[in-house]
């Protein structure tokens, strides 16, 4: 073989076989959560380290007293999975999102009617004390028999130290709601512009 069609298939050969590292890696390098043998998950241990994408806040005093969900909600996707999100707009098998329950803070210069704060940059909500841990998972492999292979689990509402591992939510409690309601793949991506910004990309 001429030394010029062997440089060019050589070339060939190693777009090939990086194509195909690159391929194995988008798949593969996802960081997962790791289950025990019983099929509780661990909880996350370096989350706040994660990507932060947002926190909305549904407060009881804009909601009758009442809301569903009163805390910050302080969001964050395990970066491997951001990364692949990113560049595909999908959400890949072991993606994992956190979500770190907050307090609204309370103080003498909070009223009563509406839940605000007066603070130097003037009225509005702050951060409390932390109040509960969540994780969602996606795994259609391990959760084939779960609506888009979502799980979700809490490890506890009390504040820290939160528990070490949990066991999944029913499908009813949380599924259903994220498949009716959420933009992307069950994930609420309409109320985080970090995540609508990538999928602009």
């Amino acid at each position: 073989m001429k030394l010029a069609n062997f440089a060019a298939v050589s070339g060939i050969a190693a777009i090939a076989l990086t194509g195909a590292v690159l391929a194995q890696s988008s798949s593969d390098a996802i960081a997962e959560a790791t289950f025990n043998n019983d099929g509780s998950v661990n909880a996350p241990t370096d989350y706040r380290r994660w990507v932060f994408i947002g926190s909305p806040l549904t407060p009881n005093a804009l909601n009758d007293g009442e809301a569903p969900f009163p805390e910050f909600h302080n969001v964050y996707v395990e970066p491997s999975a951001f990364e692949h999100f990113v560049e595909t707009g999908e959400w890949a098998n072991g993606t994992q999102i956190a979500k770190e329950l907050v307090m609204i803070r309370e103080g003498d210069n909070c009223t009563e009617e509406d839940g605000a704060c007066f603070e130097v940059s003037g009225n509005g909500y702050f951060q409390g004390e932390f109040a509960g841990l969540e994780l969602t998972v996606k795994d259609t492999a391990r959760f084939a028999e779960e609506p888009g292979g979502w799980v979700y689990y809490s490890f506890g509402h009390d504040g820290e130290p939160y528990a070490q591992t949990a066991e999944a939510f029913p499908a009813e409690s949380c599924n259903s709601c994220h498949e009716a309601n959420a933009d992307t793949d069950f994930v609420f991506t309409q109320f985080y512009p970090v995540l609508r910004a990538v999928q602009g990309n």
